[in-house]
């Protein structure tokens, strides 16, 4: 028997994967959430990251969270072009510049 998704459950594992991402990445802020997939099967969630790194420039980093075992596992990372941040920055920040502050 599968398993139906809810919307709360589904909320639950976007929680969770936010208390897990904000202390990990608010130094790097402001970081934009740019791609996001939900795994219901596996109570786990696929995103995209991109922010701009001291060395590196603008890197998407792709993450995934894994609600059962509460684990975040980096799944690589690629440079990001100045026109594609350019279109990413009309969107809101997922984590706002100076939210290192609140954490």
């Amino acid at each position: 028997m599968q398993m139906v998704e809810t919307p709360e459950h589904v909320g639950e594992i976007l929680h969770r994967r936010d208390l897990k991402v904000q202390p990990v990445l608010a130094h790097m802020a402001p970081v934009w959430l740019v791609e996001e997939r939900i795994i219901e099967s596996e109570d786990a969630v696929l995103f995209n990251l991109v922010f701009r790194d001291e060395i590196y420039g603008w890197l998407s980093r792709r993450y995934r969270y894994d609600a059962f075992n509460d684990v975040l596992y980096h799944m690589g990372e690629r440079r990001v072009s100045e026109a594609e941040v350019l279109r990413i920055q009309q969107a809101r920040p997922y984590i706002p510049e100076n939210s290192h502050l609140m954490v």
